[in-house]
């Protein structure tokens, strides 16, 4: 992921810089900034899982689980109860709600948790 980050910056210093060597330098820099970025992330990260508060803590999983639950009634369990109040000749509005504002949210912590599993299969998460 980083190196998608990192490709498009240093394609333009290498549009700007000519010189071969300053280049692999900013493009090492470049690389070592975006590596401690993610260090310290992955420390504030520790620090808050490792937290005794409920609320420092257990603000991922409740985010995880929430987006969850209200992607699952959004596209199963709503149509489901419709149909159900419908058979038994009941008029109830149930609440509905645009999806399509949970699902980036919901797929870009999915696709962090992927790329995570992704790390492990490759035994990168070791280095």
């Amino acid at each position: 992921m980083i190196d998608q980050l990192i490709a498009p910056v240093s394609k333009i210093v290498n549009k700007f810089v000519k010189d071969k060597d300053l280049q692999a330098k900013l493009d090492h820099e470049l690389n070592t900034l975006f590596h401690e970025a993610n260090l310290a992330q992955v420390k504030v990260n520790l620090k808050e899982a490792e937290h005794k508060s409920l609320f420092v803590s257990g603000w991922r999983p409740f985010l995880g689980w929430s987006l969850s639950c209200l992607f699952i009634y959004g596209i199963a369990v709503r149509d489901i109860l419709d149909m159900i109040f419908k058979a038994n000749g009941l008029e109830i509005q149930l609440v509905e709600f645009d999806i399509g504002t949970l699902t980036p949210i919901l797929t870009g912590m999915l696709g962090l948790a992927g790329m995570r599993s992704y790390e492990k299969t490759k035994n990168v998460h070791a280095k």
